[in-house]
């Protein structure tokens, strides 16, 4: 049963679904997890300068970071500085999943992993 998170009760988008994840099915993506988490640091794929959804990183470390280079590189240049911060919060309801399995075969992901990121429906 879908639970309400939030806004008007008749827009289907304002409930999140209840996930009953059998324990083989969470081992298995603690094991994927872990297997992209190692190839993503071990290659370098991701920037330093990423910080969201990445462990110990968060929007306040994000806004700490971007601070801090602001004031070290314009600010005490003299410089004047604008910042405007944007909420993605349903980006990843609208993702393409073909262009998702692309880009993890582009990053050498081989593929069986691939398979296992397909959405059940598409079994």
């Amino acid at each position: 049963m879908p639970i309400y998170k939030k806004g008007w009760k008749e827009d289907l988008g304002n409930y999140r679904p209840v996930s009953l994840t059998l324990v083989p099915g969470k081992v298995m993506e603690q094991i994927i997890l872990s297997a992209i988490t190692w190839h993503v640091q071990d290659n370098q794929v991701i920037r330093p300068s990423q910080h969201g959804f990445m462990k110990g990183r968060s929007c306040l470390t994000h806004l700490i970071s971007f601070y801090d280079k602001v004031t070290t590189s314009l600010v005490d240049e003299g410089k004047a500085v604008d910042a405007a911060s944007l909420d993605f919060s349903k980006t990843f309801d609208t993702i393409s999943h073909s262009i998702l399995l692309e880009k993890l075969a582009a990053h050498d992901l081989d593929g069986c992993t691939g398979w296992m990121v397909v959405p059940k429906e598409w079994w």
